[in-house]
């Protein structure tokens, strides 16, 4: 089990303590190697954004009409309603989620909304801690000991960027899915159970699924296969347990995108809901079709390649992952906003990149040699920005509209994805240089050498292997 700081492991071992106390004292630990200053200063501002965060909360009201919709679902799934013929609010929102995933929100069933609002905006606060924890590992950055700081920030600051912003508006799990695959992808390669997080993933939300298609590509067959397999157990208990449900949204209602909303609203920040408002249509057709197909190739390509380079490749396991990310949320016919929440490791493996940056332009004035210029941080100031800006909410976006987006606002309506494609092409382009660098220092080590419980990326640095473990 990773943890902040502690290793479960030995406490296992020992039988002293159970996994809900393991991690406490994991988390009571860390704060207590942490430097107390950096940390308490985190703790102050990230609470201060918070308390702003709970007033224009408050102003703006909150529907946190998603978070209803699982409540209807999983009280389908308790009272042994027809699932798929639910509509709920003023929208008439139906169910679009697996039975499986059903079953999971049945708990929620027996709950007031207004506690519910409650219980599940403070689980995502919590969630929005340890994803902001899994990015830092993923990106090998902070140091240890700067983690609980980062934690602080990451849930105070995290709730301005809109994706974020607006999985709290609708009380959405896009912040769980993102837990469930960056906890795999942190682990190593030699843990039997590496891919049953993504399946499970998968089950609640097809996307994660394309994670699986990256683990197969990149050599890592049997996660891959684990989380086929995992993703395989929940249907067929979905089959068991609601056969008529089932079968519906597996042989229908898993292919029909109007269920989900309409493609070409702001809504939507993927490459089909860019080109059908660049295009003025509401069907991108052959247009978006192969966009799509180029891009989703692209992106797999570049983070495979990255994956299969990671000797000498700074943050290697980060880029990788991050590609993926972007890829899946590119290429799905719909990706509403909130689903953009990779923001978070994103801005995180940004500022690992401009914090080395910057420490290389120290160590260069203080060896007297030439100043270069300093990217990354433009980089970083500049993504960050981007996604707190809700720039997609300032055009006109009621209803037909969205149709008729003057060329001129277009990419204020498509920030996302112009993002995600600046994200990808920066990736290629590190993996470009970093493979014409290699090819000049002549032969190297495989990073696909059978290391047990090495991670990739990670090859060649010890140090940081042992903080996913």
């Amino acid at each position: 089990m990773t943890s902040l700081g502690w290793d479960a492991g030995k406490a296992r071992a020992k039988g002293r303590a159970s996994a809900p106390r393991a991690a406490f004292d994991g988390v009571v630990n860390a704060l207590r190697e942490a430097p107390r200053r950096e940390t308490r200063i985190a703790f102050l501002v990230g609470l201060g954004s918070l308390v702003l965060y709970a007033l224009v909360r408050h102003l703006v009201g909150v529907s946190m009409v998603d978070m209803v919709v699982y409540r209807a679902e999983g009280a389908a799934v308790a009272h042994g309603g027809n699932l798929y013929d639910i509509r709920v609010s003023e929208w008439k929102l139906p169910a679009t989620y697996p039975p499986f995933a059903a079953m999971l929100f049945t708990p929620t069933a027996w709950l007031p909304v207004g506690l519910l609002r409650v219980l599940v905006t403070a689980g995502n606060l919590v969630v929005l801690g340890v994803f902001g924890y899994l990015s830092a590992v993923l990106a090998g950055w902070p140091r240890k000991a700067m983690r609980p700081a980062l934690v602080f920030l990451a849930v105070g600051l995290g709730v301005w960027l809109e994706p974020v912003f607006t999985t709290l508006r609708y009380g959405q799990i896009n912040l769980v899915l993102g837990v469930l695959v960056l906890y795999d992808l942190t682990r190593p390669d030699g843990r039997r159970s590496k891919g049953v997080a993504i399946g499970l993933g998968a089950a609640i939300k097809l996307t994660p699924g394309f994670f699986a298609v990256y683990l197969l590509l990149s050599g890592r067959i049997r996660a891959a296969v684990t989380a086929g397999l995992t993703c395989l157990a929940t249907m067929l208990l979905g089959f068991a347990l609601m056969p008529g449900a089932s079968e519906k949204f597996w042989t229908k209602y898993v292919f029909d995108t109007s269920r989900v909303g309409k493609e070409y609203i702001v809504d939507n920040q993927s490459l089909r809901g860019l080109v059908e408002r660049a295009l003025h249509t509401q069907n991108g057709g052959i247009v978006a079709l192969l966009l799509t197909a180029v891009v989703g190739i692209a992106g797999l390509a570049v983070a495979v390649g990255i994956h299969r380079n990671a000797v000498g490749f700074p943050r290697a396991r980060a880029w990788s992952v991050l590609c993926v990310a972007i890829t899946a949320v590119l290429v799905s016919p719909i990706s509403w906003t909130h689903h953009w929440i990779w923001c978070v490791p994103m801005v995180v493996l940004l500022a690992a990149e401009a914090s080395e940056e910057r420490a290389r332009a120290r160590a260069r004035a203080r060896a007297g040699t030439p100043k270069r210029r300093r990217v990354w941080r433009g980089t970083l100031i500049a993504t960050g920005l981007a996604f707190c800006s809700f720039a997609m909410w300032l055009v006109p976006h009621k209803g037909l509209s969205n149709l008729h987006i003057s060329y001129l606002l277009q990419p204020f309506a498509a920030l996302y994805p112009l993002v995600g494609l600046a994200f990808l092409a920066l990736a290629g382009e590190r993996l470009r240089r970093h493979r014409n660098r290699m090819r000049a220092a002549g032969p190297r080590p495989d990073p696909q050498r059978p290391d047990s419980g090495r991670l990739p990326g990670q090859a060649q640095t010890p140090s940081q292997d042992a903080l996913a473990r």
